[in-house]
């Protein structure tokens, strides 16, 4: 039985001449953003802000996860001018913090480490002053390739938990949550001055006692920064939504972070990894 979306995850989609601009932006420069890939719900409110997160490393991905709206295919050729092409739409959109995501591609050595770092050094050149936050695949747990990241400098390391370890085989069964974890402590013991975030996604199933457990997993393993958000299946292809948070328990899971040692966190229906990534580092 589908479960009904509740009046608070209902909205008005804001549409206008900068939403526009910014989607014509990003196809004439070529690139792709996770907000379009991913159907994410913030996707006209972000572009009507002249905001977007940028996803490289091409389209396709080499992992299936089954909440994921991004494509599963054969892998592309890494374009070796997508790095200044991000620096590009960044400075015409007049850009003061990015967001820098990818697909994952296993069937890199390095799961594009040297293309991260090339991004943030494009980006960083082509804007003054701006901040980078970058959200990172696992990298298959390759220290060296999170040391090329990290050597780049961004200003947050953000790396998705996405959902409690019990649910890791329905949801992202190419994934381990250990290796998550160990990422996010090995990037705190490279550079502690860069601050480590995660992200939470909420409906799939999962107790409040595991959430609980999961983000005292975060916390113990260097995670400062932590989100949480409500799943919206994507498509029928994708998991169902087993249950659709009230924003009073998305409080209450804001209140148990805190508890436990988190002073930055964004809980609610609408929160993802990357939005509102600057209200958030600069809380």
């Amino acid at each position: 039985m589908k479960t009904a979306k509740p009046n608070w995850l209902k909205r008005k989609l804001p549409t206008g001449p900068e939403y526009e601009k910014v989607r014509h932006l990003l196809a004439s420069c070529k690139l792709h953003t996770v907000c379009q890939e991913a159907k994410c719900p913030n996707m006209w409110e972000c572009f009507s802000k002249r905001t977007s997160t940028f996803m490289i490393l091409g389209s396709q991905c080499t992992r299936n996860c089954r909440f994921c709206n991004v494509t599963s295919d054969a892998p592309e050729l890494l374009d070796p001018n997508e790095p200044l092409r991000v620096g590009k739409a960044a400075k015409e959109l007049g850009l003061k913090y990015v967001v820098v995501t990818s697909v994952t591609r296993d069937d890199l050595a390095d799961g594009g480490a040297a293309h991260f770092a090339e991004t943030i050094q494009a980006i960083r050149a082509a804007v003054d002053g701006v901040g980078v936050e970058v959200l990172i695949p696992d990298f298959q747990g390759n220290v060296e390739a999170l040391k090329i990241v990290l050597n780049a400098k961004p200003d947050v390391l953000n790396h998705n938990i996405e959902t409690v370890p019990s649910l890791y085989s329905s949801a992202r069964p190419e994934a381990d949550y250990q290796q998550s974890l160990d990422l996010l402590q090995n990037a705190k013991a490279m550079d502690a001055s860069i601050p480590v975030k995660s992200g939470l996604m909420v409906g799939l199933g999962e107790t409040m006692e595991e959430l609980e457990q999961t983000m005292t997993d975060l916390f113990r393993h260097g995670c400062d920064i932590l989100t949480i958000g409500q799943y919206l299946q994507p498509s029928k292809a994708h998991l169902a939504v087993r249950k659709y948070y009230s924003p009073d328990e998305f409080n209450l899971l804001e209140e148990k972070a805190r508890q436990i040692g988190f002073e930055k966190v964004a809980a609610g229906p609408f929160v993802r990894s990357s939005y509102n990534a600057q209200d958030l580092f600069d809380a």
